[in-house]
């Protein structure tokens, strides 16, 4: 059963004892922690290469709009004149951060028959230099500053799967009502007891339980 953003905060806040929300330890505050730590274990889970096989990590957005930009924006201004770059319209949501970059598993033609092959301006400036590169079929595309650019492109749009720390409510249709803290942690449940762990241990002396006969409001979580 998948794990809601309010639910994973409760359960972290059971776990220190902090039943009620002050300035030091705040819903959100809890939120930020979980994420942080949370990209730390999943990033080495990556770096394993064992993200890729948890299938309900991953969300779908089915449809980015995308609009050209220039190629100064792109950071391609070596590419030759008759590059099109298009970018995604809107900043996409923010994707969890794995060992070699974002954690994109596809980006894609709208109706998914085209895989795009992630690179980088630099490396893709250096292929499009060569005269081999009139022969190559791969369609690219790279992050940069919360967007995706593509090369030689006039798509309107592409899909993208991903796992994000961002909501993708605003890309979606099935309920952009929906409030953040209910909507799903994509984080590996297996992986909860260790980052409840290392909230306890950042968190430090703020967490500490009341010895027997302490005054109870002299506790900072209170």
């Amino acid at each position: 059963m998948a794990t809601t953003i309010r639910e994973s905060v409760s359960r972290v806040r059971n776990v220190i004892k902090a039943v009620k929300e002050d300035a030091f330890v705040t819903d959100r505050f809890l939120y930020s922690l979980i994420i942080k730590y949370a990209t730390v274990l999943v990033r080495r889970q990556d770096n394993e290469n064992k993200i890729l096989r948890i299938q309900n990590l991953f969300q779908t957005i089915p449809c980015i709009d995308l609009i050209p930009v220039s190629k100064i924006e792109a950071c391609c201004g070596g590419i030759k004149t008759n590059c099109t770059i298009m970018r995604t319209k809107d900043p996409i949501p923010d994707p969890m951060e794995g060992s070699a970059g974002p954690l994109l598993r596809s980006v894609t033609s709208i109706d998914g028959s085209v895989l795009l092959v992630n690179t980088n301006p630099v490396t893709y400036t250096s292929m499009a230099n060569q005269s081999t590169f009139k022969y190559n079929t791969s369609k690219y595309y790279w992050y940069l500053d919360k967007h995706l650019y593509f090369p030689n492109i006039e798509w309107e749009s592409i899909r993208l799967d991903g796992i994000f720390t961002g909501s993708i409510q605003a890309f979606t249709c099935e309920n952009p009502c929906l409030p953040r803290q209910d909507d799903t942690l994509h984080v590996p449940d297996f992986l909860f007891a260790e980052i409840e762990q290392m909230v306890i241990k950042d968190l430090g002396f703020m967490i500490q339980t009341p010895v027997e006969g302490q005054d109870d409001n002299r506790s900072p979580l209170r």
